[in-house]
């Protein structure tokens, strides 16, 4: 069961981003047909895959792994009143819900 939840996740990932199956393995350092197991839900991806996937989605392993829900923005480079914008923005959106 939790392969097929991984899995999902990773498909949904990489089609909200547009990449081909190619794309993905090359960015993390695997082939295509190891990318394509960990879609399939047949093999899961390392420790150190996993870590590469989640910065290429810029997700948490967490997120990956089905455990947390949560997305996670790179805020990185932003100045604090930017980073605050965005807070303020997701603050906003959960209010109307």
């Amino acid at each position: 069961m939790a392969y097929l939840q991984i899995a999902a996740r990773l498909k949904q990932l990489r089609m909200e981003r547009g990449m081909t199956q190619a794309q993905v393995a090359h960015h993390v350092g695997v082939t295509r047909s190891a990318f394509s197991a960990y879609e399939n839900g047949t093999r899961y991806p390392s420790y150190d895959t996993l870590i590469s996937l989640a910065h290429l989605f810029s997700v948490s392993t967490d997120f990956l792994l089905c455990v947390d829900n949560r997305h996670f923005v790179d805020v990185s480079g932003l100045t604090v009143e930017e980073t605050a914008a965005i807070k303020n923005m997701v603050n906003l959106l959960r209010s109307k819900k």
